[in-house]
C-alpha cells in the first residue's frame, strides 16, 4: 500500500471492495482519542469534501486499549467499517495518519479535487515504534521561521510520524525567544545587520537586515498546536558558547574584562563566534530567569541547552574565570565548563525536567542526570550509553540534512559530506559496538536542519525532503539493523507514490532527478567535504 514508513506488519483482503467514503459516513472516537479524531475529521473533510459527522455506531471508529503501547494502534478495514485502536493519544493520531494515507495521496490536498469515489482498502495492520524519540532539529535562530511556516513543519513531521520537534532558539546569529524580564533578548539579540550569504570563505554579505522572534503566546499555540499531533516541543537555549546574541542585547554577560562587549552586536557570520559567557553568579542567575519563564512554556520533560562549540580562549584570558576555576578548585576550562552545565543540570531536575546537551558536555565530566545529542559522529553516544546515561543519536555525518544531497555543480551550496535518499535510508541509529544494556540507553534519532544556508521554507524543503521520509523509516519502523539487509528497492519504489504525497503537501522537495533551476544557487560558496564520511 506503498505506507511510509513502513507498519509492522500489514494484510490486504483483495476480494473485500473496500469501505466507501461517502455522505453518510461517519467518524467518532471514544475517550483519549479527541484529538485525532478532531484532526481526521478536518483533514479528510477538507481533502474529500465530506462532513464526517460524529455518530454513537460510527463507520470510522477510534478508541483506545489499554493492552497496547502509547504509541502503538491497530487499523481493521472492511466493507462496512474502519476501526483504529491505539494504546494511548498519540498511537490514535498515528493511526489516523496511516488511515490518510490509505486513502491515496489526493488525500492530502486542503480542497476535494473530487468528490466521489472515495474507498479505504480492506486491510489489516498493526503498528508501533522502534524508538520513542524520533526527532527533527529546526535552527531558527540562523535564519527565522515565520509561525506560520513552523506550524506547517509540525504537520510535515506529523505526517512522517516524527514525534519530536528540537527548535534551536538562540545562537550567535540571533536570539528568538521572548523572555519578559529580559526585553533586550529581542530587542536588540533578534536581529542582525545583514547575513553571510553562502560558506565564510567566500566573505560575502547580503547587507540587509534580517530578524524576528516568536512571543511567548506564539511558542504556546506552538507547542499546542504539536501536542495536539502526538508532538513534543523540545527548546534549546545554548549556553555558555553561541551566546554572541545574548551578549550583544547584555554586555554584562560576556567577559568584560577580556573584550569590550558593549561594542559587539549580533553576529552576522556563520561559524562560531569567541565571544562566550562569563562564568559569574550573576550570569547563572539571568540564565536561571530565562528557564523559568521557558519552563512556563514548555512541557517537555527535556530541554536542551546546547554545550557545544565554546571556545575557552577568552576564558583562559579572564582573571574573573581564572578565578573560578581556583575557587572550585577546577582542573581546566574543560571542566569550567561542565561545572557550568553541571548547575543547569541540578536547576533542571530540581524542577523535575531534566537536560539534554550536545556531545561535547561529555568533555570535563558528564552531569549526573544529563542524557547526550551525539552529533560528533557516534563516540560521544557511545561513550554515554555506556555509563547509563540516555543517548540521542544524530551524527552529522549521516543525518545533518543541510549536507548536500549530490556531486555536481547544481546542487545549492554544496555543504558537508553527500548524503543520498539511500544514504539516509541506510543509517542506523544503534552502532553495533553497543552491549545490549548500553543499546537500550538509545532512546532515539533525530535529523538536524541546520538554516546557515537554508533562509525561506522553500529553501528547508529542499534540503529536508525527501530524505526526511527516509530518516522517518529508520526511526519508526522495525528495520534490520544491518543496513545491507534492507530492502532500498521496496522503499524506492513506495516513494513514487510518497513523492504525489509530498506534491498535494506543496513540499518543495529535491526531485531525484536533481534540482529544478529555481532551486540552484550558482556563484554562491559552499563547503563540500571530500570523499564518503568515515564509519561507525
Amino acid at each position: 500500500m506503498d505506507l511510509i514508513p513502513a507498519p509492522i506488519a500489514v494484510r490486504s483482503t483483495s476480494t473485500d471492495p473496500g469501505l466507501p467514503l461517502g455522505p453518510a459516513t461517519t467518524l467518532a472516537g471514544g475517550p483519549g482519542t479527541e484529538d485525532a479524531e478532531r484532526w481526521l475529521r478536518g483533514a479528510l473533510g477538507a481533502a474529500t469534501g465530506l462532513a464526517l459527522p460524529s455518530a454513537a455506531d460510527p463507520v470510522i471508529a477510534l478508541s483506545l486499549d489499554p493492552a497496547l503501547a502509547p504509541e502503538e494502534y491497530r487499523i481493521g478495514v472492511d466493507a462496512e467499517r474502519a476501526r483504529i485502536t491505539a494504546g494511548g493519544a498519540a498511537g490514535a493520531h498515528w493511526g489516523a495518519q496511516t488511515l490518510r494515507q490509505l486513502l491515496g495521496p489526493e488525500a492530502y490536498r486542503r480542497a476535494p479535487l473530487r468528490r466521489t469515489g472515495w474507498v479505504l482498502p480492506a486491510c489489516e495492520l498493526r503498528d508501533a515504534p522502534r524508538f520513542g524519540w524520533r526527532g527533527v532539529l529546526i535552527d531558527v535562530a540562523r535564519h527565522f521561521l515565520p509561525l506560520g511556516d513552523l506550524l506547517r513543519y509540525v504537520d510535515l513531521l506529523a505526517a512522517h510520524k516524527l514525534n519530536v520537534l528540537h527548535l534551536h532558539l538562540t545562537d550567535d546569529q540571533g536570539w528568538r525567544f521572548e523572555v519578559k524580564r529580559y526585553p533586550r533578548l529581542t530587542e536588540a539579540g533578534s536581529w542582525r545587520e545583514r547575513s553571510m550569504v553562502g560558506y565564510r570563505s567566500a566573505g560575502r554579505h547580503d547587507d540587509r537586515p534580517h530578524g524576528g522572534y516568536y512571543t511567548q503566546d506564539d511558542l504556546r499555540e506552538l507547542v499546542a498546536y504539536a501536542a495536539e499531533r502526538g508532538i513534543t516541543v523540545v527548546p534549546e537555549i545554548d549556553l555558555p558558547g553561541h551566546t554572541q546574541a545574548a551578549i550583544a542585547a547584555y554586555p554584562e554577560l560576556g567577559n568584560t574584562d577580556v573584550v569590550d562587549t558593549a561594542a559587539l552586536g549580533v553576529w552576522p557570520d556563520w561559524g562560531v563566534s569567541s565571544n562566550v559567557l562569563n562564568v559569574s553568579d550573576a550570569t547563572l542567575a539571568f540564565f536561571e530567569g530565562v528557564l523559568e519563564e521557558l519552563l512556563e512554556i514548555f512541557p517537555s520533560d527535556y530541554v536542551h541547552l546546547g554545550g557545544d562549540e565554546c571556545p575557552k580562549d577568552q576564558w583562559r584570558a579572564s582573571a574573573a574565570a581564572q578565578a573560578r576555576i581556583k575557587e572550585l578548585d577546577l582542573a581546566d576550562e574543560d571542566e569550567l565548563q561542565s561545572w557550568f552545565i553541571r548547575h543547569f543540570d541540578a536547576w533542571l531536575t530540581a524542577r523535575g525536567r531534566r537536560l539534554i546537551g550536545w556531545d561535547e558536555i561529555l568533555e570535563g565530566g558528564l552531569a549526573p542526570n544529563a542524557a547526550v545529542a551525539s552529533w560528533r559522529g557516534y563516540a560521544g553516544g557511545v561513550a554515554a550509553a555506556r555509563s547509563g546515561h540516555p543517548v540521542v543519536m544524530c551524527p552529522e555525518q549521516y543525518v545533518y540534512l543541510d549536507h548536500r544531497q549530490a556531486e555536481g555543480p547544481t546542487e545549492p551550496i554544496p555543504v558537508g559530506f553527500v548524503r543520498t535518499l539511500a544514504d539516509v535510508y541506510r543509517f542506523e541509529p544503534v552502532p553495533p559496538s553497543l552491549d545490549e544494556v548500553s543499546a537500550r540507553q538509545v532512546i532515539g534519532t533525530q535529523a538536524n536542519l541546520w538554516s546557515e544556508f537554508a533562509d525561506s521554507a522553500r529553501d528547508l524543503d529542499y534540503r529536508a525532503f525527501p530524505r526526511l521520509a527516509a530518516f522517518a523509516e529508520v526511526a519508526w519502523s522495525a528495520l534490520p539493523r544491518d543496513p545491507a539487509e534492507r530492502d532500498l528497492a521496496d522503499f524506492e519504489r513506495r516513494m513514487r507514490t510518497h513523492y504525489a504525497r509530498l506534491d498535494a503537501l506543496g513540499v518543495a522537495y529535491r526531485p531525484p532527478t536533481g534540482p529544478h533551476p529555481w532551486q540552484q544557487r550558482p556563484g554562491v560558496i559552499g563547503r563540500p567535504l571530500p570523499g564518503p564520511p568515515p564509519q561507525v
